[in-house]
């Protein structure tokens, strides 16, 4: 089953915000479904657990929580033979936990603001992703996701993040995650942004419709690396 994992070789830059939201929209579009998602935690500060935790949480989300270098590959293992989707919240460091994680995603979700601090920490990431791969010998799928953006136009650094990535064929999502009030809600209230009261929290749907963008991106760019794994081992297979 696909591993989504989000790293950032920093803290702050929107990851753990990133992973509760994906992990909670998977859940709730499998609810009728009987897809179950696996939310590990391997960041020492356990945000992403502390959410999991509270009330509201859909039920068809599994924690599995303080994972670390010793734990992460049995814990990934262990996921993805009970749950469709398994999401993985790293630490904001370079780490041998991160590196493990790294080398077993389907995707690697690497975040960032606009912002020219967190561009030096984005090109660390990319870079730690990349050796990984020349170390495994295959690629790692992976993609920038610009977080608390300006829902009303493009900053100059939010341009300039772009520009150089295209520079460097890093791919970047297409949507990012604006600075929404809802987001902020669900890491005090628990649950997710579908439920929230839109009497009680602004843009409510703005959010909704912002998470369910992202949902689908990650769910196509899996797909595409599921359509390519297959095609290059029937190739195999045929030589």
């Amino acid at each position: 089953m696909p591993v989504i994992v989000f790293a950032s070789s920093k803290g702050g830059a929107g990851k753990t915000t990133a992973c509760r939201l994906l992990a909670g929209e998977f859940a709730r579009q499998g609810k009728d479904k009987n897809i179950q998602v696996t939310l590990i935690d391997a960041d020492p500060n356990q945000h992403a657990a502390k959410w999991a935790l509270m009330d509201g949480c859909p039920e068809n989300i599994h924690l599995v929580q303080n994972s670390n270098e010793e734990r992460i590959l049995d814990d990934i293992d262990e996921a993805q033979n009970k749950s469709s989707f398994v999401l993985v919240d790293l630490e904001g460091t370079a780490s041998m936990t991160v590196a493990h994680a790294i080398s077993r995603a389907d995707l690697v979700v690497i975040m960032t603001q606009p912002s020219e601090d967190d561009e030096d920490e984005l090109v660390k990431t990319v870079k730690l992703v990349r050796r990984q791969e020349r170390a495994l010998q295959r690629p790692i799928p992976h993609a920038v996701m610009i977080t608390r953006t300006n829902a009303a136009f493009l900053t100059k650094l939010h341009k300039a993040i772009l520009g150089d990535m295209e520079a460097n064929n890093v791919d970047v999502f297409k949507v990012s995650l604006i600075e929404r009030a809802a987001f902020k809600a669900i890491r005090t209230y628990g649950g997710i942004v579908h439920d929230l009261d839109p009497k009680e929290t602004a843009g409510v749907y703005k959010a909704a419709r912002n998470v369910e963008e992202f949902a689908e991106e990650v769910k196509q760019m899996i797909k595409a690396t599921l359509k390519k794994d297959k095609k290059e081992i029937e190739a195999h297979v045929t030589a």
